[in-house]
């Protein structure tokens, strides 16, 4: 089983590693522990460098559980939902776990919600965890 795990590093990050790892040693699986940036570029090298740094730390976790992990950066100009969901599909991954901060109703119909567009476009089971 492949488990998707959308990571940032911050907030939720913790419980997302722990249920993934939970997962996986149930099922026999292997986690992805993924970030998704839209940019890249000169300006943004300490933001590139700190998530590297979050999927390191995400990589020793499960190293130390001795779970299959492989953590993966994705910039490919494309927002983090949909991100998300088009490299779940290229990697025939079985179930996503994403974090899910709480927003306002306003903020989430203006600004939309990573979460939401995993929720509604993923071709497999999502499992939010707030």
């Amino acid at each position: 089983m492949k488990i998707l795990v959308g990571y940032k590093g911050v907030n939720v990050g913790k419980a997302l590693l722990e249920i993934a790892g939970a997962q996986a040693k149930a099922f026999g699986g292997e986690v992805l522990v993924v970030t998704s940036m839209v940019g890249g570029g000169r300006g943004e090298q300490a933001k590139v460098l700190e998530a590297e740094a979050n999927l390191e730390k995400a990589k020793k976790y499960f190293d130390g559980k001795n779970i299959a992990c492989r953590t993966h950066l994705l910039i490919r100009g494309l927002e983090a939902g949909e991100d998300i969901v088009n490299f779940a599909g290229e990697k025939g991954v079985e179930q996503i776990i994403i974090g899910v901060r709480s927003r306002s109703k306003v903020g989430k119909l203006l600004f939309g919600s990573t979460a939401q567009i995993v929720i509604l476009e993923a071709q497999c089971p999502v499992l939010t965890v707030k």
